[in-house]
């Protein structure tokens, strides 16, 4: 493995370990300054702050957990990206638990500063729900 794959590493342990943790410090220090998200529904947040402000929100619900699967990782240039498949935990607004599954892809972009993420991408999985 080469310096800048394990550099690459890193910055993806520390991104989902900073989300894991609901550190938004953390997170946003992983973060690159145009960001884009899409969420599963497909609403589309883009920009540092806003990103920011979808997971403080989130990241202040004490319900939610996740377990993640690595699917694919690649890197080339100034670029790599993972995917993963999640099985998401949370609790309904009445406290009724439910569970997705979502294809979870992440596009870092290498920088003077480091990996940071540029595109956090959310797609049902095919039988998600």
């Amino acid at each position: 493995m080469t310096g800048d794959n394990r550099e690459f590493d890193a910055a993806v342990e520390r991104h989902l370990a900073a989300v894991g943790g609901r550190d938004l410090d953390g997170y946003l220090a992983t973060v690159h300054d145009d960001v884009s998200l899409v969420l599963l529904g497909g609403r589309i947040v883009v920009g540092k702050a806003a990103v920011g402000e979808f997971h403080r929100e989130w990241f202040a619900d004490p319900d939610w957990s996740w377990r993640l699967t690595p699917l694919h990782r690649a890197t080339t240039g100034g670029t790599g990206a993972v995917l993963f498949a999640v099985d998401y935990h949370d609790l309904d607004q009445t406290g009724a638990p439910y569970t997705m599954r979502y294809l979870l892809g992440l596009t870092f972009a290498r920088l003077d500063a480091g990996w940071l993420l540029l595109h956090d991408q959310n797609t049902p999985a095919p039988g998600g729900d």
